[in-house]
Formats: C-alpha cells, sequence, structure tokens
C-alpha cells in the first residue's frame, strides 16, 4: 500500500516556525544538499529560515516613481517559483479528504509554465505519478524541469495564451480514462485561490508592518494574471487595508480583460486568454496592459553584463547584483505594471505597491538568447523604454460596468465551453462566496494535522 507524503499546513506555509523544530532543521538541510528530498514540503513558504519574508524594494532611483515598489521573489520555494504553493495546496486537499488514490490515480497538471513544473514537484514528492500538459512554445528549461521532477509531459499546439488546447487534452485524457484521470486545473482549483489569499496575502501585509516599509500600508498590490490565483492575495490586503487597489496586469499583446481581446504573445505565465473561475473580478480596481517586449527587455537589462553596469551607475551596485537573479518575464512585467499603476494613481513618497517575482532567469535563458545583446550604445535608451518611459496608458478602472464585463466573460469558457452552470457563475459575483472559500481553510489545517498524526508524520 503505498501512502501519500503529505506536507505543512495553510498556516505553517505563512508561520513556518510553528513547524516541528526538528522537521523544520532537516528541511533547511535539504534545501542545500537534496532538494528533491520529500521533507522540502515545508520549505513551501514565503520566508528564510531566519523568518524574513523574501523581499527587495525597488528605489525612485530605478523606477522614476515616488512610491515604494515592493516585490516579493519567489525563486527561493522548491522547484524555483511559488507555483508549488498552489500546487501543494490543490493536491493535499484531495488528499485529506480522500478525492485521490496515489496506487490508482495519475494527477494531470493542464499549465502554461510553473504550475506544471510545481505539480511534477509536488506530486512526485507526495508519492503521485502526474502529467503535466504544456503548450509546446514554452521555454525549454520547463519541459526539461518537468521531467527532472519526476512526471511525464504531453505538449499542446501554441503559445502562452492557447489555453483552450490544454483544456481539449485533459478532456481527451479524462474521456480515455475515466477511472485514472484526475484533472487538477489551477484555473478553477479554490486551493490555488486559498493559498496566495491566506500565505502570499498575509506574507504581504506582514511584511510591510514588520519591516515598517514606507508608511506602514499598502496603497497597491499590482500582479499579471494567468491563473489569477497570486492576486487573490489582494482580496487579503484590501480586508486589512481598505484603500488598497488590487490591479490586474495582462499584455497589450493578449487584452482579454480590457479590451475583450485575443491574441498570442510570450509573456510566459500570463495573459491566457480567459477570465478564469477562480478570479475574483467583482473586487478589483483596474487593469493595466504590458508590452511583451518591455517585459523581455528589461529581463534581458537587469540579467546582461552591460545593462547591470549601467544601472550601477545611479542605482545601488548590491542591489542591482541582488536582483539580477531574482526576475524572470512575468515578475519583469509585474514591475512594468507597478510603475503604470504608481503614476496612474499619482502615488507619493511613503506610499507602498506589492507585487511579486514569481520565478527567476534560470527558466529563461534559452529565450534571452534569441534577444539582441545589450550594448553601451542601445543601454540608455532600453532602460528609458522599459521602465523610466513607461506611462500610465492601457489603464482600464474597475468600475461597476467593468467589473461586471470581467465577470460575464467567464460566460463563454466556463459555462460554454467547460459545463459549469449559469447558476455557479452568479454566485461568483457575490463576496459572500468569496468569504466561504477562505473560511474553510482552519478546517483543511485539522484535515492536514490529523492525516499527520494518523500516519506518525
Amino acid at each position: 500500500m503505498i501512502t501519500p507524503i503529505i506536507g505543512p499546513t495553510y498556516e505553517e506555509m505563512l508561520h513556518p516556525w510553528k513547524i516541528d523544530p526538528a522537521i523544520r532543521k532537516k528541511a533547511e538541510t535539504a534545501s542545500k544538499e537534496d532538494p528533491l528530498d520529500p521533507v522540502n514540503l515545508f520549505n513551501i513558504t514565503w520566508r528564510d529560515f531566519n523568518n524574513d519574508v523574501r523581499y527587495f524594494i525597488l528605489p525612485k532611483a530605478f523606477t522614476g516613481v515616488d512610491a515604494n515598489i515592493i516585490v516579493l521573489y519567489a525563486k527561493d520555494f522548491p522547484s524555483g517559483s511559488h507555483k508549488v504553493g498552489p500546487t501543494y495546496s490543490v493536491l493535499v486537499e484531495q488528499v485529506v479528504s480522500g478525492e485521490v488514490d496515489p496506487e490508482k490515480h495519475i494527477m494531470v497538471w493542464p499549465s502554461t509554465g510553473n504550475y506544471g513544473v510545481g505539480g511534477a514537484w509536488v506530486s512526485s514528492r507526495m508519492r503521485y505519478h502526474s502529467l503535466v500538459i504544456l503548450p509546446e512554445e514554452m521555454s525549454q528549461e520547463r519541459f526539461d524541469l518537468i521531467r527532472t521532477y519526476g512526471a511525464d509531459v504531453i505538449p499542446t499546439p501554441g503559445c502562452e495564451s492557447n489555453v483552450k488546447e490544454i483544456y481539449d487534452k485533459t478532456h481527451e485524457l479524462k474521456a480515455k480514462d475515466p477511472e485514472r484521470i484526475r484533472i487538477l486545473n489551477q484555473f478553477e482549483a479554490f486551493g490555488n485561490y486559498r493559498f496566495h489569499y491566506y500565505v502570499t496575502g498575509n506574507s504581504m501585509v506582514e511584511l510591510v508592518k514588520e519591516k515598517k516599509i514606507g508608511n506602514g500600508r499598502i496603497a497597491s498590490v499590482v500582479l499579471t494574471v494567468g491563473s489569477a490565483g497570486t492576486i487573490a492575495s489582494g482580496d487579503l490586503v484590501k480586508k486589512v487595508f481598505p484603500e488598497c487597489k488590487i490591479v490586474a496586469g495582462e499584455p497589450v499583446q493578449c487584452p482579454t480583460l480590457s479590451l475583450n481581446g485575443f491574441g498570442g504573445h510570450d509573456i510566459q505565465g500570463i495573459g491566457d486568454k480567459h477570465v478564469t473561475w477562480i478570479h475574483n473580478v467583482m473586487n478589483m480596481d483596474g487593469v493595466v496592459q504590458i508590452d511583451e517586449m518591455d517585459a523581455k527587455d528589461l529581463l534581458k537589462l537587469i540579467t546582461s553584463k552591460t545593462g547591470k553596469a549601467y544601472l550601477k551607475q545611479f542605482v545601488d551596485p548590491d542591489l542591482v547584483e541582488f536582483m539580477s537573479d531574482k526576475l524572470g518575464i512575468s515578475g519583469c512585467a509585474n514591475v512594468i505594471g507597478a510603475i503604470k499603476t504608481a503614476k496612474y494613481y499619482g502615488l507619493s513618497e511613503g506610499e507602498n505597491i506589492l507585487t511579486v517575482a514569481t520565478d527567476a532567469i534560470d527558466r529563461y535563458e534559452s529565450v534571452m538568447a534569441k534577444m539582441p545583446d545589450v550594448t553601451m550604445e542601445n543601454v540608455p535608451s532600453l532602460y528609458q523604454k522599459t521602465v523610466k518611459g513607461q506611462e500610465p496608458a492601457y489603464f482600464f478602472e474597475g468600475d461597476r460596468y467593468n467589473r461586471l464585463r470581467w465577470h460575464n466573460l467567464k460566460y463563454y469558457t466556463w459555462v460554454e465551453q467547460q459545463g459549469k452552470s449559469v447558476e455557479a457563475l452568479r454566485a461568483l459575483a457575490e463576496p459572500e462566496f468569496w468569504e466561504k472559500q477562505v473560511s474553510i481553510i482552519e478546517e483543511v489545517d485539522r484535515e492536514i494535522q490529523g492525516w499527520r498524526h494518523k500516519h506518525g508524520e
């Protein structure tokens, strides 16, 4: 009999010092010596081993705006991205409820990147066989990591925004083998929402308060949306700081929320050409568009030798080096979105914008290799284009009717294509629905603790 391995509760992911000290010490050692050891499940947290939230602040010297842009970075999570948190949460909820069995079921992870990588890492550590569905145009590093972590992968046609093709493949697999296939869909599974609401959102609030950053409040949470899991953090932040503006970023090449648009792009991890089931759009305050080339050029700027040398002329050299391996393409898109948001709302000195670096440059070396080199001749204009010259254009505020438009867009994917009911869709427009989703976190934690006690973990 195969007994699944499970790790932390939601509360332990938020406050890892509540983990048994012996387990946490073992997890710290494993993080350096054996990253595939299942004990690394207890390293799913925004905090380091000194219990500090991992972050850096982009100063005015770099951004050109008065507000602090605070970036939580995820490269030190197991698998190198915070997406490992939602994959663990989605799977562990099904484990403790008895919905999945490692001897019977195959975990299928529909993904455009880091969720699939995280699913491969998590399911293998928890003793489940897994299969990742991933668009064929995603970076080679993603495919390599999935296989390294012990999962199989099926490429589907297209790029980041070709999500329907992913759904079609999962339906095909389920139809062929309904007894064994279990689909853990980040776009509709509320474990994704719960992880970011409770763990990411509270980490943002606690960071600003603990470190006394700026005025000690959060003026805005700005996050690009793929599954729209991470932006759930804004729902928690807004409860603590009601003035907080929740702003979603999306590619100008695929302006689904802002203009009901479509298209392909290369900001891997965001802009999936539909409004996800778990996206609480009725609580959103705005959408800002970001050019994919600006995001990629910014990553090239901050990671290249020439780009770093240029930035060190007016930005703290230690910060330049520190952030150079903390951002990926979507992280750069988040930074751009934060700059545009600061300008749009006219945020002043001492006000704080929170955002996230989902992964890091190690996922994109193959993408960067295809781009033109940064030279001393073009670096000033590159910096002006990607950072200093960003304007608060293509910003769409979340008035009542825009929120209803965002909500109603869910119909076409989820009711027409995925078989959900109109009644279920209407329920998503009510605050009570979202309150119920977070109210069960304590019960899930009790179930995890009960499982660990029963199985001697």
